[in-house]
């Protein structure tokens, strides 16, 4: 390809990528608003509405059976799309996916959301590609559309930009995707805050000094326990899913009886107190209201267990919650700042459990600021390489 041909074509993906973003960051505003408005009533009236997880799940499977069975697969459709293994993803699984992230946190399920808006991107933009015939559709217009997905759920596109890069391809950084996926990212985040969903961000005034040896001790330490609980959760949940499958094929069955227990103890707890998204403990670690040493492993727990038995949502949000109730402990365990910790432990175990390294660094300076940027290198590096090659998107990398 000549100079001037390449230049077309990636101008044409950089149009492509802006009008992705705005249709996908207005799809990512009506779910996020909602999602909120839904976990607000939940929180209020979780006492009524725990009971029923059960039947929501029967609900959320006959759904999908009844207008699109394939898109039971959620993101494992979107990368056997970019593999070539499928032709088109369905334009029902945004509805679908949204619909049933709705009720399996309206009913107290404990999930997250990013699933959902990458989906959403992904989906869009794949339809998108082979309406116009784009070269490399497979590939590099799932990438502008899971970039604007995630940038404008949670208004970070610079991190949206590099996770996209780095979950859809192994190995190497996919260069020719950056200002498309960029553009998206960028785009979408722009759209979504325009039409009323607002940015999570702390202002991070606590730092540390890495010139003693003990402070660099605790940080690296802090490094291999965020990667290792990355690893546990994505190890678990691919376990939990593949036991779950083969013990219980049918998926009625598995869904409504499995959620029974999940509904008792979901409400027995604290009170649904690790229900959704786990937004809660993320505001309690950063306010410096209650954190208990149990709460990020309670959330893992019943994060796996909700998704392992069939219901919607995503993983990320929890994995933040997890991250920074872990941090707030271990501050106080290594003497370090509570709330530092928790900061870097919200960018580092997203990191492991997704096995990306950049995405979780620029989380850390999009959500935290850019003082603490050395800190979030060295741990997110550390937790990256004591994960190894986990994921929690089992069938990713293309």
């Amino acid at each position: 390809m000549d100079k001037k041909s390449y230049i077309l074509q990636l101008l044409k993906y950089f149009v492509m990528a802006v009008i992705v973003g705005i249709i996908v960051g207005a799809i990512d505003a009506l779910f996020g608003r909602v999602l909120i408005a839904i976990s607000d009533f939940r929180t209020i009236h979780y006492q009524y509405l725990l009971p029923f997880l059960p039947i929501a799940g029967l609900v959320i499977t006959a759904m999908y059976y009844a207008f699109s069975k394939a898109s039971l697969k959620g993101m494992k459709l979107v990368f056997e799309a970019g593999q070539q293994k499928t032709d088109a993803i369905p334009l029902l699984l945004i509805p679908l996916v949204m619909i049933g992230t709705w009720l399996t946190h309206l009913f107290g399920g404990s999930a997250g959301r990013e699933g959902v808006a990458v989906q959403i991107g992904a989906t869009l933009s794949h339809a998108i590609g082979r309406k116009f015939k784009f070269p490399e559709n497979g590939r590099l217009m799932l990438v502008i559309g899971m970039a604007a997905g995630f940038g404008g759920l949670f208004q970070t596109p610079l991190s949206a930009t590099f996770f996209a890069i780095e979950v859809i391809v192994i190995g190497k950084m996919d260069y020719e995707a950056l200002l498309p996926a960029l553009a998206s990212a960028y785009t979408a985040a722009f759209t979504s805050h325009s039409l009323g969903l607002e940015k999570f961000s702390v202002v991070m005034k606590d730092t540390v000094n890495l010139s003693g040896t003990k402070t660099i001790a605790a940080v690296i330490c802090l490094g291999i326990i965020f990667g290792l609980t990355g690893r546990l959760f994505s190890f678990s949940l691919s376990k939990l899913k593949a036991f779950m499958g083969e013990k219980i094929m049918n998926q009625f069955l598995r869904i409504g009886f499995m959620a029974i227990p999940l509904a008792v103890l979901l409400f027995a707890v604290h009170g649904s107190r690790y229900s959704g998204l786990g937004t809660n403990l993320i505001s309690a670690g950063f306010t410096g209201q209650t954190i208990y040493g149990y709460d990020w492993i309670l959330k893992l727990l019943f994060t796996i267990f909700t998704l392992a038995i069939g219901f919607q949502g995503g993983e990320v949000t929890p994995l933040f919650s997890i991250g920074t109730s872990l941090g707030v402990i271990l501050g106080g365990l290594f003497g370090l700042p509570p709330m530092l910790c928790a900061a870097l432990g919200y960018a580092a175990v997203f990191g492991s459990a997704t096995n990306t390294l950049i995405a979780p660094i620029m989380i850390g300076l999009e959500v935290f600021g850019g003082a603490n940027m050395v800190l979030f290198v060295i741990v997110c590096a550390i937790a990256y390489g004591v994960n190894g090659d986990l994921s929690i998107y089992a069938q990713e990398k293309l």
